[in-house]
């Protein structure tokens, strides 16, 4: 059935809006992220955090009574969420504990690039000139973003910040290999199983933490911040992100990543006192430049 006018407005509309919230979400994410890791084990972190919102998504799955993948693309989503879910956020969430959350929005802009080299790699895009340059500056960027880093934390920053490059590599690959999915399945069915298994998949790394984490009850802030994180950042933010790529494409949701950045950089210096300096805003802009060519 053709949608009229005014439902394709309304359909427009809330895809927008749901862009803007995961914006916001996923760009504040690496502050809620480091103040939960300062009192809980980040493996339990993101074994509990993903296993649970994975559940709540597939509720959501069967009480909309959407069609559950079959047995080849249950496997396919399995190996979509142990890479991209994950091994992407034990990664990410193990950087984030060692650097600072402006740092980790900063590297996480050049996740696009992942993307297109494994695009290039996989056949599904063709190198262009631009491209190549694109590509030469964004890590150039991250280079510069990594550099400064080492005056601040020493060695704990540089393998935090290494750490996240790791989990914008996953992300990258995340977003390429679930188009492929999404093209036979409900952005929310992809999400939720992804999720799944991407939790599950943390659970054995997350058992040695289990009994460290009864010796101390995290405060009031830590589990504030892990629901916020579970609930509207891997749920919703996850699903809202999914849906946006399937509904306007990856190129124009391109936009919204770069608006990730600035509001993760911004929340880091707001709301945890983060020095916002020269190397920072340098590779920042050398990294979004660089994106910016690679995907015109």
């Amino acid at each position: 059935m053709c949608m009229s006018v005014e439902e394709k407005g309304r359909a427009e509309w809330f895809t927008e809006a749901s862009l803007l919230l995961a914006v916001l979400f996923l760009g504040t994410n690496p502050v809620a992220v480091k103040i939960a890791v300062s009192e809980v084990p980040p493996l339990l972190f993101v074994a509990a955090r993903f296993t649970l919102a994975g559940l709540l998504l597939l509720v959501l799955v069967l009480l909309l009574r959407l069609e559950r993948p079959g047995r080849r693309d249950a496997l396919s989503m399995a190996a979509v969420g142990l890479v991209g879910v994950g091994m992407n956020n034990i990664a990410f969430t193990l950087g984030v504990s060692m650097t600072t959350a402006s740092d980790t929005a900063l590297i996480y802009a050049v996740v696009p690039i992942w993307g297109m080299l494994l695009g290039l790699a996989l056949g599904l895009e063709r190198p262009t000139r631009w491209g190549v340059v694109g590509v030469a500056l964004a890590f150039l960027g991250v280079g510069v973003v990594v550099y400064g880093g080492l005056g601040g934390g020493g060695g704990t920053t540089l393998k935090g910040d290494l750490l996240v490059v790791v989990a914008t590599v996953c992300w990258g690959s995340y977003a390429v290999l679930s188009l492929p999915l999404l093209s036979r399945h409900p952005p929310l069915v992809v999400a939720a199983y992804t999720m799944l298994f991407g939790g599950f998949a943390a659970v054995p790394f997350a058992l040695p933490d289990l009994v460290s984490a009864g010796l101390v009850e995290p405060s009031r802030g830590a589990w504030e911040a892990v629901a916020y994180s579970t609930l509207l950042v891997a749920a919703f933010g996850f699903y809202a992100w999914q849906r946006g790529v399937s509904q306007v494409g990856a190129n124009r949701v391109l936009v919204y990543q770069y608006l990730i950045t600035l509001v993760g950089v911004g929340s880091g210096v707001v709301m945890l006192g983060e020095g916002l300096t020269a190397n920072k805003i340098l590779g920042g802009t050398i990294i979004l430049g660089g994106v910016y060519l690679a995907r015109r």
